[in-house]
């Protein structure tokens, strides 16, 4: 499969999570070519803050790896990661992160700051821009939304 073949997956996780009234950020990890680990936000559902796409599908993988090492993965996500997702993929030693959307308000690849430019133990490949207009979209069309409904005074938080 290519970039945007798995870009498209972290896309039906992003869908998921909008389904379920989350930030529609959507995660795949690959290795070796076969799905390891998928996930989407659930922060809200799950009520922990932990609960981001990618720290959620890291986990998911470790389990599957059997062990906490991801060597020889990418992580596909459809919005850049923020600090602390983006040190759970460090600490993970995952080779390659592909990104769809950049964040410029908390996005710790490049957008923000750049957590892979420290001096770490750890460096991964970054790839950015893959589907980002469709990963953008699905984010606008949400906070739209969720705006709209303040606005009327539906909103729940």
């Amino acid at each position: 499969m290519t970039d945007e073949e798995y870009m498209r997956l972290a896309l039906d996780e992003a869908e998921n999570a909008a389904a379920l009234d989350e930030v529609p950020v959507g995660c795949v990890i690959v290795r070796r070519g076969e799905i390891i680990a998928k996930a989407h936000n659930t922060r809200e559902t799950g009520k922990c803050a932990l609960d981001h796409a990618e720290i959620t599908a890291i986990r998911d993988a470790c389990r599957t790896a059997g062990g906490w090492r991801l060597n020889d993965t990418t992580l596909y996500v459809t919005l850049e990661p923020c600090p602390m997702c983006a040190g759970a993929i460090l600490n993970a030693r995952i080779d390659r992160v592909v990104i769809g959307a950049r964040d410029p308000r908390a996005g710790a690849f490049g957008s923000l700051f750049d957590l892979n430019a420290l001096p770490l133990n750890h460096k991964t490949e970054i790839t950015d821009g893959v589907l980002a207009d469709e990963s953008s979209a699905l984010l606008s069309s949400f906070f739209k939304r969720k705006r709209q409904k303040t606005d009327k005074g539906d909103a729940t938080e």
